[in-house]
């Protein structure tokens, strides 16, 4: 079984590269086939933050 929906799994793409995702089934986490970045998956759920994403704050 995968980590996410298959559905989703098709529409997902790397936002840094737009690079094709595999899943790593043993480490929970969706890695890009073009730069190797990797989003973790929690509870189903693909993590897609970019360290500088609008929200993201280093003061909490």
């Amino acid at each position: 079984m995968g980590l996410i929906d298959p559905i989703l799994s098709e529409i997902l793409v790397c936002r840094a590269e737009r690079g094709e995702l595999t899943e790593d089934v043993a480490e929970s986490r969706l890695i890009c086939d073009s730069c190797g970045r990797s989003y973790p998956v929690r509870e189903g759920i693909p993590v897609m933050l970019l360290p500088n994403s609008e929200g993201s704050s280093d003061d909490d």
